[in-house]
């Protein structure tokens, strides 16, 4: 079997399955790299609709074997194509011979008509006997492709492809038949080089003017040399030594140097003068701003910000001493208002005990965001702590066009032009880290790291710290750090990844950046992807090329998908997605400012509504113009017509530069800014810009001693856990528990409840006796709250996973369970859901925690006026309203896979009567939309509740809400009804068609029923099925003050009612 056909390469268990049930007759088989074992292969065979995966493992000899049932003995074959002949026949071992191979897909062409994977020639089988002569063996083919080293001179990488395309062949036919001169090789490359002989030549008799001037007497220029510079012949063996005269004169040259300065210093007996060097220039102290505002309903007054004092103070119009000077540590708590985006609330203590708040309106929001940020940096100087808790990320890409930048790039790196920018009060205040990814950058590594570095320093007066600088071709990514916090930074992995055509150009591809801030994990991804409005497919295909390949974060934890490895992970670069809509029509839209009409039609908001690329990650909202293809010079004209060899091409203005991010449950992290710049015109890409917030943790260290007292130990226990697949597997599986608390990985038994006579789902349980007590290295709660668990299902057989996720401990600290409900993802794929219920147990020894700084800001939705005098609170300090991190999706109380609708039915209450019209259903006050069931009355919100002990209820609002499989901030951009199908109906038979109606229905019933959860208790309308068990309605309980638990109380609770207990396995 020559061609191979079978042979798909690295694709994935779920691609896999797909080209299988898309094939459709039983004994369908294809061959894929393993995923759990390096240099082994899977078997996948389609039989009665499920799909059997058995590993091809190689053995010390490399002769390879299938693992098949017990009984069975193992057979060896030195080829691939010799074991898959053997498997055709009967009586194996396997469930059924191979009979029908599924050959791979054509590949697509990308936007220079190249084949996307391979230049056009077939793809070798692996494990090729050395004597065919008809196709290249696969290692030979690889060998190849990693000696095409990164370089951006495509005419050389032609040559290149040439080569590959149709002359490797040959030498190797030459080679078998004793000809060991690769003569076409010799060609390919002689020609590649000819331009290199002068260059050469130029430069060589530059460096031996230079030796010369040093060492007279010493000629390195010989005469075979001398006639190789009169010489136009391109020669190998003459470049070559030319190459090596080069070499030799470049290494001896700066040692001859140094000799001769070192012997006139002593012959003329010369003293070296000292130079003084000029202290690093301190850190610009912050000015003092000031705020007008207004106080109750017409008094105005000014609010003062001294940041290095450490002091607010309030001054009346009018007045020329101030009302108030109020110092930061009395400063209990600010809340903002979200119906009143401009307004803030500051809770004060005074000295007789008892608290007083004020309420300010500002002019606008920013200028609100403004105050909120200067107060925030006052309480970090001022915290006197010795790790900080909450740092500040810049995120900065730019395309820059092939072209140098121009001088300043101040607006960029201090985030001023269009869109949500930052206040002038704010703009100049310095970052703790900037990272900057740039494609199309023309400069130098070294000319381009010492230019940034060089702007900061102008700007913000501080020798930023490079990190790490990682290139491909012209896409560059670097980090800079505070000198401060450079200790503080470990683990520093780099990583590339090159899309460009066969997957070996890196004019498109990836560069990472990932290291640990103390306790924290960031990774960094820039990107550049495939161009051309009709490349969406293979852009997405890149997004997961670049997913499965780039080497980033802790090596324990490859085998999960990227997005998981870190807290928080930050892509961005040229995406190049593009708008869906006629150019002109696009640009009545730029000039009304009407960007909603746009970003419906945004191809990434589409492809991400459909679940294809960025599962569950975050952008900002848009509210700037297309950041592409701007007439360089100017940012008043788009130029959407580009001539090209082939003809005129269409590039519709689109915005194609993003940042997005993604991070763990329950940690902090708040984007202040983003936007683009209006004033650097050097490309046609405008830079675009984002400031996050970011609350880190530093190394725990617990008040008590190890061993001081017998030693008591918190633990994570589980009552059940169900999960369902998308898969038309029905292995057996386990789980697989990774955390930093725990010294090292735990696993599961086997499931105990297995469910798949769904086609195309495969429902998993396990019971709390099968499911192990995890005990975490420290039991405090203050160390605990910051933890997460990363949960692998994966099959008995083939030891690969089927989807990975990520729960918060915090969420689950009590005395009695807690339901957890989340998505499986599998190298940037949804392949399920999880769902069940934890117990985190802490020591009463050690429920002691502490507020953060990132917590004394919180939100209230002012549904009254608040009366003219807040009520006294007899306590010294009140009782602090947590803040919930304004990123964090609101806690599911629902269920969004679509299997559960399958399983377990669909509520009557969600479909409409015969004949009925789905009622449209009023918007909040606060401007969200309010989801209700179309019978019986409406279910509370968490953050509507009302919190213990009469607190005003606080949380940010609902985001807005989209199809329940689209990731949260994209849902309120309208989609085709049709958009979720695409991926749902590809190889599920008649079961996707029976989820698609239901969806549809959904959708009909309550167009506002969106996001990561339905307010509606599902209900059992299939009889022969246990039903889920119900959401828990609690909010997630605040962690209160270091040595109490605030709301959350570790006594001894009363059992949850009937309806919220753990749902037991049958």
């Amino acid at each position: 079997m020559a061609a191979a056909g079978w042979y798909h390469r690295d694709i994935s268990q779920v691609v896999a399955e797909g080209l299988l049930a898309k094939a459709g007759r039983d004994g369908s088989f294809l061959v894929r790299d393993s995923e759990s074992v390096k240099g082994a292969y899977a078997l996948c065979l389609l039989f009665q609709r499920h799909v059997y995966t058995y590993r091809i493992l190689p053995d010390d000899e490399g002769l390879l074997s299938v693992q098949t049932i017990q009984g069975i003995q193992a057979k060896c074959f030195r080829t691939l194509p010799d074991l898959i002949g053997t498997y055709q026949n009967p009586n194996n071992g396997l469930v059924t011979p191979l009979l029908h191979p599924v050959h791979r897909a054509r590949p697509d062409e990308d936007s220079d008509g190249e084949d996307a994977r391979g230049w056009g020639h077939t793809v070798p089988c692996p494990g090729a006997p050395p004597s065919s002569r008809t196709h290249i063996p696969q290692q030979l083919h690889q060998r190849l492709q990693e000696q095409v080293h990164s370089s951006p001179a495509s005419d050389f990488m032609g040559f290149m492809a040439e080569y590959l395309t149709h002359h490797v062949q040959l030498d190797l036919e030459a080679l078998c038949h004793g000809h060991p001169q690769l003569r076409h090789l010799s060609t390919a490359l002689a020609t590649a080089c000819r331009a290199l002989h002068s260059e050469i030549d130029f430069t060589l008799a530059g460096l031996e003017t230079l030796a010369r001037v040093f060492d007279p007497p010493v000629s390195p220029r010989s005469p075979a040399r001398e006639q190789g510079f009169l010489s136009s012949d391109p020669d190998l063996e003459l470049l070559l030594n030319k190459i090596s005269t080069v070499n030799q004169l470049l290494s001896s040259l700066e040692k001859k140097v140094l000799k001769s300065l070192q012997e006139t210093v002593t012959r003329h007996n010369l003293a070296l003068p000292s130079v003084a060097v000029a202290p690093p220039p301190a850190a610009r102290p912050l000015a003092v701003q000031n705020f007008e505002v207004k106080v109750g309903k017409s008094q105005r007054a000014a609010l003062t910000v001294d940041v290095e004092l450490g002091t607010v103070t309030v001054t009346k119009r009018g007045s020329g001493s101030p009302e108030e000077v109020i110092p930061q540590d009395k400063i209990l708590q600010l809340i903002k208002y979200q119906s009143v985006q401009s307004k803030v609330r500051l809770m004060c203590a005074r000295d007789n005990q008892k608290s007083v708040s004020r309420d300010f309106i500002f002019p606008s929001a920013r200028k609100r965001e403004a105050f909120c940020q200067l107060l925030q940096l006052m309480k970090i100087q001022h915290s006197n702590l010795d790790e900080p808790e909450l740092i500040s990320v810049y995120v900065g890409t730019w395309n820059m066009g092939s072209t140098p930048p121009p001088r300043s790039l101040a607006s960029w790196l201090t985030s001023r032009g269009l869109g949500r920018t930052q206040d002038e009060t704010t703009a100049c205040i310095p970052h703790d880290i900037y990272v900057i990814g740039t494609q199309e950058n023309s400069l130098g590594d070294r000319e381009w790291v010492e230019f940034l570095c060089a702007s900061l320093k102008t700007l913000m007066a501080i020798d930023y710290r490079v990190v790490a600088l990682q290139c491909l071709w012209s896409i560059k990514i670097m980090v800079l750090v505070k000198p401060e916090h450079l200790r503080r930074i470990s683990h520093v992995h780099t990583s590339s990844v090159k899309t460009g055509i066969a997957n070996t150009l890196g004019n498109k591809g990836a560069v990472g950046v990932s290291f640990l801030f103390n306790g924290t994990s960031f990774g960094f991804v820039n990107c550049h992807l495939a161009s051309g409005s009709e490349k969406t497919h293979r852009r997405n295909q890149n997004y997961s090329d670049i997913l499965h390949s780039l080497a980033l974060g802790d090596k324990r934890l490859g085998g999960f998908d990227l997005t998981l490895r870190f807290t928080h992970l930050f892509w961005f670069g040229d995406l190049n997605y593009r708008l869906d809509m006629d150019v002109q029509d696009i640009l009545t839209h730029i000039v009304k400012k009407d960007f909603q009409a746009l970003l419906a039609v945004d191809q990434l908001n589409l492809e991400r509504e459909k679940n294809k690329v960025f599962l569950r990650f975050s952008e900002g909202d848009i509210s700037f113009p297309p950041t592409y293809r701007y007439e360089r010079g100017t940012r008043d004209t788009y130029v959407w017509q580009k001539s090209k060899p082939t003809g005129v091409r269409i590039n519709v203005p689109s915005w194609c530069d993003r940042i997005l991010w993604k991070s763990h449950p329950e940690t902090h992290v708040v984007c202040n800014s983003y936007g683009c710049t209006d004033d650097i015109v050097t490309s046609d890409h405008s830079p675009v810009f984002a400031t996050f917030e970011v609350g880190v943790t530093s190394q725990f260290v617990p008040k008590e001693a190890p061993g001081s007292s017998p030693e008591a130990l918190a633990c994570i226990e589980w009552e059940s856990i169900e999960v369902i697949l998308k898969t038309t597997s029905r292995s057996k599986c386990y789980i697989e528990f990774h955390s930093y608390c725990l010294e090292e990985m735990q696993r599961s038994g086997e499931n105990t409840f297995q469910n798949c006579d769904i086609p195309g789902f495969l429902k998993l349980g396990w019971s709390s006796k099968h499911l192990p007590v995890l005990n975490p290295i420290l039991p405090d709660l203050e160390y605990l709250g910051d933890q997460h668990l990363l949960l692998s299902i994966k099959g008995v057989e083939s030891c690969e996973s089927y989807g990975e996720c990520c729960l918060a401990v915090r969420s689950a600290i009590g005395t009695t369970a807690q339901q957890f409900e989340t998505f499986l993802f599998h190298r940037g794929e949804e392949t399920g859901s999880v769902r069940g219920w934890m117990r985190v147990r802490v020591p009463r020894g050690r429920c002691g925690t502490r507020e953060r700084l990132y917590e004394w800001i919180s939100f209230e939705e002012d549904d009254a006026e608040p009366a003219a005098e807040a009520p006294v609170c007899p306590k010294p300090r009140p009782q602090r309203l947590r803040s919930r991190p304004r990123s964090l999706p609101e806690p599911a109380t629902g269920y969004t896979n679509p299997a559960y609708f399958i399983f377990e039915g669909v509520p009557n209450a969600w479909l409409p009567a015969p004949g009925a019209a789905p009622k449209k259903q009023a918007e909040g006050s606060a401007g969200g939309q309010q989801s209700r069931s179309p019978t019986g009355p409406r279910v509370p919100l968490p953050s509507e509740e009302e919190p213990c002990g009469g607190r005003p209820r606080c949380g940010p609002p609902s985001p807005s809400r989209g199809h329940p499989l689209s990731p949260p901030r994209v849902g309120h951009h309208k989609r085709p009804k049709s958009a979720v199908l695409t991926r749902d109906t590809a190889g599920l038979g008649d079961c996707s068609l029976y989820v698609a109606t239901h969806l549809s229905q959904l959708d009909q019933v309550s167009p506002h029923c969106r996001g990561d959860r339905h307010e509606v208790p599902l209900r059992q309308t299939h009889p022969a099925l246990e039903p889920p068990p119900r959401p828990c309605r609690e909010a997630p309980k605040p962690l209160g003050k270091r040595g109490g638990l605030g709301a959350l109380e570790l006594e001894a609770q009363a059992p949850p009612p009937a309806d919220l207990q753990p749902a037991r396995m049958q």
